[in-house]
C-alpha cells in the first residue's frame, strides 16, 4: 500500500475524507445471540492475549486524539458493558487533552446499574439496540428473555444524564417489520431518539439477502402512515443517519440506509478492533495491525504513521451493489459498530 502523506494531525484518505470519528471495539463477546448477528451457540471468541489491554486501548485512543485529529470516540463491542475495565477506560479517555466526545453503543443489559458510574467517568451519551417491544419476539430475535433489562437500561441511562439516549432498531421482513410506528411512539413517549438501520451483510452466518431486507423507503412509508415526517433543516454533515422532523418537531427520527442510500462520500469514521486492527471501512476485507507494532516497541509517532497509511488506502465506497462485493470475514460482533 502506498504510504500516506506525512501531514501531521489528520487521518485523510485519497478522496479527501478526514476521519474524526473513532469506533473502538472493546470485546467481541456478547451476552445476546441476535439471529441477524451470530448463531445460537455463539462464535469462537478472541483469546485473552489477543485482546488489547486497557492501557493499550487508552494509548491508541490518545494517539488518535492528540496526533490524528479524532474528536469523537465511540466504544462498541460485541457488548462493551461486559468489558471489566470499561469505566476506567472511559475515565482515562475523558481526561485526554483535547477531550473527545465519548459515546457507547450497547444492548442495554446492565446499563441501569452501570450508567451512573459511566456518567461520572465522563461518558457523554449512549446508543441502545432495541428491535422490538414484544417480549416473545425479543426472546426469539435475541435468544434471550431480557427485554425488561434493556428497557430498564434505557431508563437508567436517561436518569443518569447520558443524553440524548438513542435507540438503534433493525427491521427484518416477516419478523418485526410491522413495528416501526410502535417503536417510534415508544421513543417519543420517553424522550429517546430513534434510528432505524437497514440490515447489513455483516452476520456471522453470511445469510444476508438483499431481497429480504427492509429498505429505508419501506420504513419511511410505514412511519408516514401514522406520523407526519418533514425534512430536517439541520445540516447532516457526516452523520450516518438521515433525519426527519416528526409531526413538525422538535422530535426527530432517523434512518441509516447504508445499503440503499450509501453515504460513503461523507464518511468520517475509522475503526479499531478489540485485537488492535485498524479498519478503514465497516465492510473492509483488509486490516492494518497496530497491536503488533505497539507491543513491539513502536513509539506514538510510528503508531500514528501506520494509522495514517491504513486510512490513506480507504476505498471510495463499500461496493455492496458491485457484483464483486465480498462480505467481510469478520462479523459485526468482531468488527465493532
Amino acid at each position: 500500500m502506498t504510504a500516506a502523506p506525512t501531514t501531521d494531525g489528520v487521518l485523510v484518505d485519497r478522496y479527501g475524507r478526514v476521519a474524526r470519528d473513532l469506533r473502538v471495539s472493546l470485546t467481541d463477546k456478547c451476552n445476546l445471540r441476535c439471529t441477524y448477528c451470530m448463531p445460537a451457540e455463539g462464535l469462537p471468541w478472541l483469546a485473552g492475549p489477543q485482546l488489547l489491554g486497557d492501557e493499550e486501548i487508552v494509548r491508541l485512543v490518545r494517539v488518535a486524539v492528540q496526533r490524528l485529529g479524532v474528536t469523537e470516540v465511540r466504544f462498541t463491542g460485541g457488548e462493551p458493558l461486559i468489558r471489566p475495565g470499561l469505566v476506567g477506560i472511559v475515565e482515562a479517555v475523558a481526561a485526554l487533552e483535547p477531550r473527545p466526545r465519548i459515546s457507547l453503543t450497547t444492548n442495554g443489559i446492565g446499563l441501569q446499574r452501570l450508567a451512573p458510574g459511566l456518567r461520572a467517568a465522563g461518558l457523554d451519551r449512549v446508543n441502545v439496540s432495541l428491535d422490538t417491544l414484544d417480549r416473545a419476539r425479543f426472546a426469539e430475535l435475541t435468544r434471550r428473555d431480557r427485554l425488561d433489562d434493556v428497557l430498564a437500561g434505557l431508563a437508567g441511562a436517561a436518569a443518569a444524564g447520558l443524553t440524548p439516549v438513542k435507540i438503534n432498531s433493525v427491521l427484518m421482513r416477516g419478523v418485526n417489520d410491522g413495528e416501526a410506528p410502535a417503536l417510534l411512539r415508544f421513543a417519543l413517549d420517553h424522550g429517546y431518539e430513534l434510528r432505524f438501520i437497514e440490515q447489513m451483510p455483516l452476520d456471522a452466518q453470511h445469510g444476508w439477502d438483499r431481497t429480504t431486507m427492509v429498505t429505508a423507503d419501506e420504513i419511511l412509508a410505514a412511519l408516514r402512515a401514522e406520523f407526519d415526517l418533514s425534512a430536517d433543516p439541520a445540516e447532516r454533515g457526516a452523520a450516518p443517519a438521515e433525519t426527519w422532523l416528526v409531526d413538525g418537531g422538535p422530535a426527530r427520527v432517523g434512518v441509516i440506509a447504508s445499503v440503499t442510500r450509501p453515504f460513503c462520500g461523507d464518511c468520517d469514521r475509522t475503526r479499531l478492533t478489540a485485537d488492535g486492527q485498524v479498519r478503514a471501512c465497516l465492510f473492509a476485507t483488509e486490516e492494518s495491525d497496530l497491536r503488533g507494532a505497539l507491543r513491539g516497541g513502536a513509539d506514538d509517532a510510528e503508531l500514528a504513521a501506520r494509522w495514517r497509511t491504513a486510512m490513506w488506502g480507504k476505498r471510495a465506497g463499500h461496493g455492496i451493489d458491485d457484483p464483486s462485493f465480498l462480505q467481510p470475514v469478520r462479523p459485526m460482533s468482531a468488527i465493532g459498530g
